[in-house]
């Protein structure tokens, strides 16, 4: 098994952009209707939003390869890039998206730690992500990663409000 984290750019539009709806896709299209799945990936995942997001310089992307396929990516925000006012301190994990036949193979945890790298670099003092409130494995992923549940916000999608948990994990 080899793994390997290379950054994104724009040439790489075309690939991130079938991974975060495929991803997207497979992992919660059996908890939301059809309408607000594809209003959601729609409007999150279209090329123009996504090359807004890798122009900005408070937000990085990582492709994960496996084998050398790419297996999915990484998104972290800093500044006024994050989608909460966590302060200067706080370096956010948007995104890790795995896709299904990759995961299982300890990838989010690659891809946490090239976070968790990133934030050390940027001597921030914690890392903050929001997960949906239904998506079980991914809150055990990461409070088996150290993270700790410290609130919550609303996540649109479509016209639904629905509730993602806000996580923390120290940084030392």
């Amino acid at each position: 098994m080899t793994v390997k984290i290379t950054k994104c750019n724009r040439d790489n539009l075309q690939i991130l952009q079938e991974i975060s709806m495929e991803t997207f896709n497979d992992t919660f299209k059996g908890q939301n209707s059809p309408e607000n799945m594809k209003a959601y990936l729609e409007k999150a995942f279209n090329f123009k939003q996504l090359e807004e997001e890798l122009s900005n310089i408070s937000s990085e992307f990582f492709f994960v390869y496996f084998n050398n396929e790419v297996a999915g990516y990484l998104k972290v925000n800093t500044n006024d890039a994050q989608s909460e006012e966590m302060g200067d301190n706080s370096i956010e994990i948007e995104r890790i998206y795995i896709k299904n036949q990759y995961q299982k193979h300890g990838l989010g945890k690659y891809l946490l730690n090239k976070a968790i790298e990133i934030a050390m670099e940027l001597n921030k003092k914690e890392i903050w992500l929001g997960v949906w409130e239904k998506n079980e494995n991914a809150i055990a992923f990461y409070k088996r990663m150290g993270f700790v549940q410290t609130g919550a916000h609303s996540f649109y999608m479509g016209d639904e409000e629905q509730t993602d948990y806000i996580m923390i994990k120290k940084l030392k």
